[in-house]
């Protein structure tokens, strides 16, 4: 575990819970004690329920963003894939670097997330 197939589906999954901020949605992507970091070295969001509340508190607008990826590493025990944001309105663009640890179900137990913003002067003119 995992495969680009279970890592393609949890991120599948992920992105529909960024759209739904359902908390069932949310709840299924991680274990009872997963621990979920924002930012590399802050302190992590412990705990299904902890996750759940913490993404709700802090959630999107459904619709309101886009979100493409491709697979940097996939290993037995780890995914590394790279990704881009895109906020729609006000337009903002994120490139993102994700490290995902799944469980033999498929379910995460431990989530980093790099995240940076690109300045408006490296994007294509629309």
């Amino acid at each position: 575990m995992p495969e680009l197939d279970q890592v393609q589906d949890w991120i599948d999954g992920y992105i529909r819970a960024w759209n739904s901020n359902d908390a069932d949605d949310i709840r299924r992507l991680f274990t009872n004690d997963a621990a979920y970091y924002t930012e590399p070295f802050s302190a992590p969001w412990r705990g299904q329920d902890a996750v759940v509340a913490s993404w709700l508190a802090r959630q999107d607008e459904p619709g309101q963003t886009e979100f493409t990826w491709s697979p940097l590493v996939i290993t037995d025990t780890l995914a590394v894939v790279q990704g881009q944001t895109t906020y729609l309105n006000p337009t903002r663009i994120y490139s993102n670097l994700w490290i995902i640890r799944l469980d033999s179900t498929g379910r995460c137990f431990e989530f980093t997330e790099w995240w940076m913003e690109q300045p408006s002067d490296t994007r294509a003119p629309g």
